[in-house]
């Protein structure tokens, strides 16, 4: 019998490192300085020398980075943040904690990101933000979205959760807009051993905005500005995450090489339609998310999964039909209808061109 092929493989990594993460667990350990300790410091300017921006914040989650974010750049009751509705709920959730309400475009269906040909016609008075998600690692396009934003006097808080090292015109996304989320939710591409998150800017004033905000709203303890959250990332998460940092490029490659060998295999299977790459950016491949045609998605699932093949579905409802925003009656058909075609295959860096030869053989098992 063959052994079970999961959607996503942790360990390889975890062994590769153990020697160095071993390390920095025990350094924390022996240190106890379990809050705000010296890795925090020393991630937070590592990330933000890789990145290319002034400041990186860390966070106790990517929720959190965008809401802070969403606070810290201004954003508040009444306003209104233009963003899409295929992603993590955790987009629009930041956007209506903060008081404001998400007003979503459709989808490019070639990206799965925001439409950006549509997002003029949804700005009103209210609009104050707009929030591109650079789902499955893939790059929004930005220079559409930086043009609008100027033009309408709004902020840009790229979401950033699943492209961590990916890149628009060779700059690294979340160092393009007014600021950047993300996370480092143990499934990402540089993800940690619990939640942890990151905030990034190059402005000044919005950066100690945030920190005040993750920290009870104080610069100096006990003597609070604003209200705020308690929202900090830990220093044993910080100092782990510190040991994958370097790597980050080449699992990132790992993942683009899966990804074009996925590419080539697939390209002639009838029902299959497979991502592509835009010229302008670097995808990082988060997800290695295919459209299965015909309505076979659900038949192909569970095909695979007879075969000890895990897959999963990111994301089966579109948050404009989600029971919460679904009193806005919109109807966004191209985002209705990748949700129902949407499959996300087995991926992660070390993946054997055996592991991905029998997934290619067994979708084209199901489908012939």
């Amino acid at each position: 019998m063959q052994s079970r092929i999961p959607v996503l493989d942790l360990q390889p990594e975890i062994n590769a490192l153990w020697p160095e993460l071993v390390q920095a667990f025990e350094r924390v350990m022996k240190t106890t300085t379990f809050i705000n300790g010296p890795d925090v410091q020393a991630f937070e300017q590592e990330c933000a020398n890789y990145l290319g921006v002034k400041h990186a914040v860390g966070m106790n989650s990517g929720t959190d980075a965008l809401f802070i974010g969403l606070e810290a750049l201004g954003i508040s009751c009444g306003d209104e943040v233009i963003t899409t509705p295929f992603t993590f709920f955790a987009t629009a959730e930041a956007i209506s904690r903060v008081g404001a309400t998400p007003v979503f475009v459709d989808i490019d269906p070639e990206t799965f990101n925001i439409d950006v040909t549509k997002i003029e016609e949804k700005i009103t008075s209210k609009t104050k933000a707009i929030i591109p998600v650079h789902l499955f690692g893939q790059a929004s396009e930005m220079d559409a979205i930086l043009s609008l934003a100027k033009k309408h006097g709004l902020k840009v808080l790229e979401d950033c959760a699943q492209c961590f090292s990916g890149e628009f015109k060779g700059k690294k996304l979340g160092s393009l807009g007014d600021a950047g989320a993300y996370s480092f939710f143990p499934s990402k591409n540089l993800g940690g051993f619990g939640d942890g998150g990151l905030f990034t800017t190059n402005d000044d004033q919005v950066a100690e905005q945030a920190r005040m905000i993750r920290s009870h709203g104080s610069k100096k303890k006990y003597y609070n500005e604003v209200v705020g959250y308690n929202s900090r990332l830990d220093t044993l998460q910080a100092a782990l995450l510190r040991v994958k940092l370097p790597h980050i490029d080449k699992q990132s490659e790992g993942r683009r090489r899966i990804a074009s060998t996925y590419n080539e295999a697939l390209k002639h299977v009838r029902g299959v339609v497979t991502p592509t790459e835009q010229p302008y950016g670097k995808h990082v491949f988060h997800q290695y998310t295919i459209r299965v045609t015909g309505g076979k998605r659900d038949h192909l699932q569970m095909a695979l999964k007879e075969h000890g093949i895990e897959t999963m579905i990111y994301y089966p409802v579109p948050m404009h039909k989600l029971p919460i925003y679904r009193g806005m009656s919109v109807s966004l058909p191209k985002s209705e209808l990748a949700a129902s075609e949407v499959l996300s295959l087995p991926i992660w860096p070390e993946a054997t061109n055996d592991v991905i030869g029998r997934v290619v053989e067994k979708i084209k098992e199901a489908l012939k």
